[in-house]
């Protein structure tokens, strides 16, 4: 077969870019890319240096199948990323392969699945719905740092006691909590988040009940009582659509509610108070005003005097 070297060559790509790129980045290059490959094994072609008429192929098959125009716009990145990384001439960039993705694009559209927005209405219900329980405690303070912070699911779990600073010069002891990585700072510059004085209560509460000294803030809690060592990104899809369960929210959003539904809600809250573009981008630690635009769209159809802070 012609993609034996080809296999190799990707598996030493991976562990080459290990670190340099977020974990679910490399996992989608290597998941795609090995697509693609079995593609190309079909036709007894090479993937790699790959010909622009077998991604145009590649491609026609992708559209004709279920996946959305997101997840082929992600295939193609995908190719052209591994190309790109190996120092091989790029076949997606050929006008061939661009045409077939604007013929992709108007086959599909465009348009990308939007979690339900938690905002503060929403937010106090669940807040409400919380246990008195050590669960509820944790739950409590999750939902309040997701809601202050806009703080993406991933960014929830990494946050360490050690990133947390005593604020003692106040009458009220108070906290301050550094983000040291985010999806927009992968060099680890750190930024301090914001933390209203509830929401400093609640982490106190927490660390109290708790006893954590060191390592994650957030962690699992195993049916005696017990603590692990973390939570992942997949528990905070968990437990908002648990809390929002026992809100008696309507079942039509729960469904739509995801691991970024706290930072959607979140934005679509700042635009109704007013906040301009640039502040809702630096409080998200957003790098592109589409993203913000997307997120508060729904909020723009339904308060029209605000649209001129949207677009």
């Amino acid at each position: 077969m012609k993609n034996i070297i080809t296999r190799n060559i990707l598996t030493h790509t991976i562990k080459k870019i290990e670190g340099a790129y977020a974990p679910a980045t490399i996992r989608a290059y290597k998941t795609n890319f090995e697509k693609f490959i079995i593609f190309c094994d079909e036709l007894d072609e090479c993937a790699l240096p790959a010909k622009s008429d077998l991604v145009v192929q590649y491609i026609k098959l992708l559209t004709g199948g279920h996946l959305k125009s997101n997840s082929i716009r992600i295939a193609v990145a995908a190719i052209a990323t591994i190309h790109k990384l190996n120092q091989t001439p790029d076949p997606t960039d050929h006008p061939e392969v661009k045409l077939e993705l604007r013929r992709m694009y108007r086959t599909l559209g465009r348009e990308c699945k939007q979690a339900y927005g938690i905002t503060n209405i929403i937010l106090q219900k669940m807040l409400k719905a919380t246990d008195k329980n050590l669960r509820g405690i944790r739950d409590r303070v999750l939902l309040l740092i997701a809601y202050d912070s806009l703080c993406r699911r991933s960014e929830l779990v990494s946050l360490q006691v050690e990133d947390l600073t005593l604020i003692d010069t106040l009458p009220e002891p108070s906290f301050k909590l550094r983000l040291r990585r985010s999806k927009t700072d992968q060099d680890a510059k750190g930024r301090w988040l914001y933390l209203s004085n509830e929401t400093q209560k609640a982490l106190n509460d927490w660390l109290k009940a708790t006893d954590i000294q060191s390592g994650k803030i957030f962690r699992g809690i195993r049916k005696k009582g017990e603590l692990s060592d973390g939570l992942n990104s997949s528990h905070i899809n968990r437990i908002y659509k648990r809390l929002a369960k026992t809100s008696s929210l309507d079942p039509s959003i729960i469904k739509q509610i995801s691991g970024h539904s706290i930072r959607v809600g979140a934005a679509q809250d700042l635009l109704l108070s007013g906040a301009s573009l640039p502040i809702i981008m630096n409080r998200g630690r957003w790098t592109k005003p589409d993203t913000v635009m997307h997120y508060c769209k729904f909020q723009c159809k339904n308060a029209p005097d605000l649209l001129g802070i949207c677009v």
